[in-house]
């Protein structure tokens, strides 16, 4: 395995687990509009997804989607077991804090686990049928439209889920079409830099995956590594 590809798998997860752990936080944006601290790097693993769908073929981004859902999931198991164990006296002023964050982070995980399978695979999908299709051709176009796609269905997914029942609906619907539009915009933004970086990691690796003899798209087929 290629040290460009564990690396990239390493931020992936780790971007993953960090964006968890924000979306519990809604950030002000003006008096009637909020978003999801998540913002800040949840869509870096749009753009990693990107560049190992491309790079390296729909094969290992499933792989690696897998790996980022199994992370994110034991990351939640083992902040439930430091919630359920005792806390030191003098933490007792803060144990309020730390028990909200985490007692939240089930809810939270599920609805991302679930959400983040959805939009990570068909960001992946999409990138890999638009390059059969183009000739390995547009890549940037093709890197919007995959996570336009992937971002919403993880939206409509993640936020209903995640927020129902602890902000009004019209706030929840709100929330849910600002964070689809900033991180497609954020994707636009970083364009020229995800660019550069495929160009030059397909350079280094000498591979340039098209998903031609791939045998399913199935996310559950693990076999064909």
């Amino acid at each position: 395995m290629s040290v460009s590809f564990m690396l990239m798998g390493i931020l992936f997860c780790s971007c993953l687990i960090i964006s968890n752990l924000l979306s519990v936080k809604l950030l002000r944006i003006t008096d009637s509009l909020s978003i999801s601290a998540a913002i800040i790097i949840f869509p870096v693993t749009y753009i990693l997804n990107d560049c190992i769908a491309e790079v390296w073929g729909y094969r290992k981004a499933r792989l690696i989607i897998w790996m980022g859902f199994l992370m994110n999931f034991f990351c939640a198991a083992v902040g439930m077991i430091a919630v359920a164990l005792p806390a030191a006296d003098f933490w007792k002023a803060n144990e309020a804090h730390f028990d909200f964050m985490f007692t939240l982070a089930p809810r939270v995980a599920t609805a991302s686990l679930a959400a983040f399978l959805v939009g990570s695979f068909l960001n992946a999908y999409v990138m890999s049928r638009m390059k059969l299709s183009s000739e390995g051709r547009h890549f940037s176009v093709r890197a919007v439209v995959s996570t336009l796609w992937g971002e919403s269905a993880d939206s409509c997914i993640f936020f209903p889920f995640a927020f129902w029942g602890l902000m009004p609906p019209d706030e929840l619907l709100k929330l849910m079409v600002m964070q689809v539009l900033l991180k497609t915009a954020y994707e636009i933004v970083m364009l020229p830099v995800t660019y550069r970086i495929v160009i030059a990691v397909k350079r280094f690796e000498g591979t340039d995956v098209f998903d031609k003899d791939l045998k399913s798209y199935n996310p559950f087929h693990l076999s064909d590594l």
